[in-house]
């Protein structure tokens, strides 16, 4: 049987989803935007939180949402009107607006192979540089070898807005010389020196990355919705179910850790418009991210 238990860790409550034997297990922080701070699956430790990393600057599974990555100068133009936003990295505007927030529970549901939690946030005093109201949902499903997360967004203003969605985890990854990214991918991202992205360039692969001594800060626009991160540990798939899949790659330096990061669109896309989406009055975006052991 699967448990769901609300639990104090320092100043954050964090929901925990398990089996019995905790082999499975996710730790959902409630006060920072519902974000994953711990996974484990099948016994295998897929993210952990870690020490020096704090999540102000790691922004760890944060959910990326009305943007993803930066706006250059935190200033974009909607619909000819001219908008700025804060800026919270350097000169630019980082990673959204919901990371940092604190949801609600609702619909907690045990069964015999799984659990479910959903977390709810509803924006009713929005920002100047982002003036829309919105209202988004974040359902975690545990189960022995595979978690599903499904954010659900719903533009509840009487105007349309510009959005971008996307997930921020940090896989732990033991031994990097003994470790592949696969994926199959038709371009990347092209960067300023102030990593903000420009355009897109063909870059046409399938097959392995390998992580030996890899230094990536890399967006691939995938042929398909998946890549498989190898490690001697585990085996993960991560999947999405957006029509078209841009996926970050990021290796911090000295940290066990490789970012994937499944969006629905480039960084800066509120100016370059790469992949950028437009949500009307009282309509709905569902997006499904899937997290899965493979052999």
């Amino acid at each position: 049987m699967f448990k769901i238990n609300v639990l104090k860790e320092k100043e954050n409550t964090v929901v925990e989803l398990s089996n019995k034997d905790k082999t499975a297990i996710a730790k959902i922080g409630l006060n920072e935007g519902a974000r994953l701070v711990d996974l484990t699956l099948n016994n295998k430790v897929v993210i952990e939180e870690q020490a020096n990393f704090d999540y102000k600057n790691s922004y760890a599974s944060a959910i990326l949402f009305p943007f993803a990555g930066r706006i250059e100068n935190g200033a974009y133009q909607f619909k000819f009107d001219d908008y700025q936003l804060d800026c919270n990295n350097k000169n630019n505007a980082i990673h959204g607006l919901v990371y940092n927030k604190t949801f609600e529970i609702f619909e907690p549901e045990e069964h015999q192979d799984n659990c479910s939690v959903t977390f709810n946030y509803y924006e009713k005093n929005p920002v100047d540089g982002f003036p829309f109201t919105y209202f988004l949902s974040v359902t975690y499903t545990l189960f022995e070898s595979h978690l599903n997360t499904r954010v659900t967004i719903k533009n509840i203003d009487d105007k349309a807005f510009p959005f971008t969605l996307g997930w921020h985890p940090y896989f732990k990854v033991t031994n990097f010389q003994e470790s592949f990214l696969a994926l199959s991918c038709e371009k990347k991202a092209v960067f300023n020196e102030n990593m903000v992205a420009e355009k897109l360039a063909d870059y046409n692969f399938d097959g392995e990355i390998a992580l030996k001594d890899a230094d990536l800060d890399d967006c691939f626009i995938l042929k398909d919705n998946k890549a498989i991160l190898k490690t001697p540990d585990y085996h993960l798939k991560i999947t999405s179910d957006a029509n078209k899949n841009y996926y970050q790659v990021f290796t911090p330096k000295k940290l066990p850790l490789i970012a994937i990061e499944p969006l629905t669109g480039v960084a800066n896309n509120f100016n370059n418009n790469i992949g950028l989406q437009v949500l009307e009055p009282e309509a709905t975006y569902v997006q499904n991210w899937d997290l899965e052991l493979v052999d």
